[in-house]
């Protein structure tokens, strides 16, 4: 194996170590928040770390359907968190 290889398996599993951290302490914010927009920003958070880690997981194994399936998370996540919002806010979602 080259230094080259060895650099970017070393770089995914830190980046790997980190976005399971950054999950984790999300989840701790979303369960101990004391205001709901607290929770509110703890699950877009998570949204994007589960971005994060399926890019990740993309780049470790080389295949490209995995940035398709990101873009389709990272669309769901903004359309949930605006509704998720809007009806704390409002009481509906749909005026």
């Amino acid at each position: 194996m080259s230094a080259a290889t060895e650099f970017m398996d070393v770089a995914l599993i830190i980046a790997f170590v980190v976005i399971v951290l950054a999950q984790v302490l999300s989840m701790v914010r979303l369960v101990m928040g004391p205001t709901t927009g607290d929770r509110i920003l703890a699950l877009d958070t998570m949204v994007i770390n589960a971005l994060g880690l399926v890019v990740l997981l993309g780049i470790y194994q080389g295949v490209q359907i995995y940035f398709e399936v990101s873009l389709l998370i990272a669309m769901l996540g903004f359309v949930s968190t605006v509704a998720l919002a809007r009806f704390i806010l409002r009481g509906d979602i749909i005026e």
